[in-house]
């Protein structure tokens, strides 16, 4: 299993969560499709739930509550990047003409957070880690393997997340017929994928795509499909492996691959 030991290089997809109507049910339909573990939580905390894999942190998974003024948050997974300090982040968002959707905050003792767009449209999170920093465990069966931004704009998103958070967004050489796709990095090394809305259905906004592992894509998408969730994108083979994008039971849409072995 792969397992995280440390905090994420500033930048890195770090952590993802889903805000969903009915939390308990959202619980229990990833506990079923993925093996995940995890209970609402405190109530100091909302109820927030830290689901674990063999143990390990995997994701998180709240109740969409209206805040203020707002309505309660879409059915959707958040994406968070890492970095060393979330007001300073903050500010560098704003700079580069992105918006800051709730401001930094402290939760409790396990770090600090922001939700944000970018100037393309995409949301996502941010988190400064204090106690805890993000995912243990990634890139295994029931984990999260990859995290991908598609956006409108290639060239908008690439000047906004350099400056804003250290991605750099750097056209990929070979991507085995499947299109310009482009690469996340940080300080050199992958972290995600990007790549442009013109392959997608007009009516598909910007977004942070979440993709699982899992050991049996079609197996997985028949058994999201009987709990109630849909399917958005059939299984299908790619380069990179079988995949396919699914919602769940609530309308939370998110991926599932199993990846092609090394060497294949």
């Amino acid at each position: 299993m792969p397992v995280v030991n440390e905090p994420y290089a500033p930048g890195t997809p770090c952590w993802v969560d889903l805000m969903a109507p009915d939390q308990q049910q959202a619980i229990d339909f990833y506990r079923d499709l993925f093996g995940w573990q995890g209970e609402i939580g405190a109530e100091e905390f909302g109820g927030y739930a830290v689901l674990t894999l063999n143990g390990k942190a995997v994701a998180g998974i709240g109740k969409a509550m209206a805040m203020g003024d707002n309505p309660p948050p879409p059915t959707v997974w958040t994406t968070y990047l890492a970095s060393a300090n979330a007001a300073e982040t903050a500010a560098r968002v704003t700079a580069g003409g992105g918006t800051v959707l709730f401001e930094p905050m402290t939760v409790g003792t396990v770090g600090k957070m922001l939700v944000a767009q970018d100037p393309t449209g995409a949301v996502f999170g941010v988190w400064e880690p204090l106690d805890f920093f993000g995912a243990q465990v990634v890139n295994e069966a029931g984990a999260v393997i990859w995290n991908e931004l598609n956006t409108g704009d290639v060239e908008a998103a690439r000047a906004f997340y350099g400056p804003a958070l250290g991605v750099e967004l750097r056209p990929m050489d070979d991507t085995g017929g499947m299109g310009e796709y482009f690469e996340l990095a940080v300080g050199g090394k992958a972290v995600g994928g990007a790549q442009s809305l013109a392959k997608f259905p007009a009516e598909v906004p910007p977004h942070w795509a979440t993709y699982f592992a899992v050991d049996d894509v079609d197996s997985t998408v028949d058994a999201a499909v009987r709990a109630g969730g849909s399917v958005l994108v059939p299984p299908m083979d790619t380069p990179v492996g079988r995949m396919g994008s699914l919602t769940d039971n609530q309308g939370g849409a998110f991926w599932v691959i199993k990846p092609q072995p090394p060497g294949a």
